[in-house]
């Protein structure tokens, strides 16, 4: 008996076309069939987390799990981490940044900012799907993630 799975929402926060093209391809590959959405700053990020103009309800599924990209245009991962973490509607977010960056201080910030997780964007395709899978079995297949 196959039991069904909760509706699950990813959002990724990337302003590289290529990777949001790149990662999307990785999620379907290691069989994720549901909802995929997208933005491309940090400001976009918030307007979509807080509802704002076009990302209304009815428009955004409220994620289940977020992507972040740390160099991004207008608001960097950073900084949307930090509002994401400050603010008590949206702190429950799991967040994982997935970034080019592998520098110690760059890793340090983001855990004192409150980010579920690190990882590091690899160059290889073939890896990311690898690093999608695992980032898949965990947050999709074994944790309890609050609805």
């Amino acid at each position: 008996m196959h039991r069904k799975l909760p509706a699950m929402t990813i959002l990724i926060a990337d302003d590289d076309i290529d990777d949001r093209m790149f990662l999307e391809r990785a999620l379907r590959q290691n069989g994720y069939t549901q909802e995929i959405q997208f933005v491309e700053d940090g400001e976009e990020l918030m307007e979509y987390l807080h509802r704002i103009g076009r990302y209304n309800e009815l428009n955004a599924p409220w994620p289940n799990l977020l992507i972040l990209d740390l160099n991004m245009p207008r608001k960097n991962g950073f900084q949307a981490l930090e509002e994401i973490k400050e603010d008590p509607k949206l702190r429950r977010l799991p967040v994982v940044v997935m970034t080019t960056s592998s520098a110690d201080e760059d890793v340090v910030k983001t855990y004192n900012l409150g980010v579920n997780s690190f990882v590091t964007k690899p160059f290889n395709f073939n890896r990311l799907v690898e690093m999608i899978g695992a980032l898949k079995t965990y947050w999709m297949d074994t944790v309890k993630l609050p609805q």
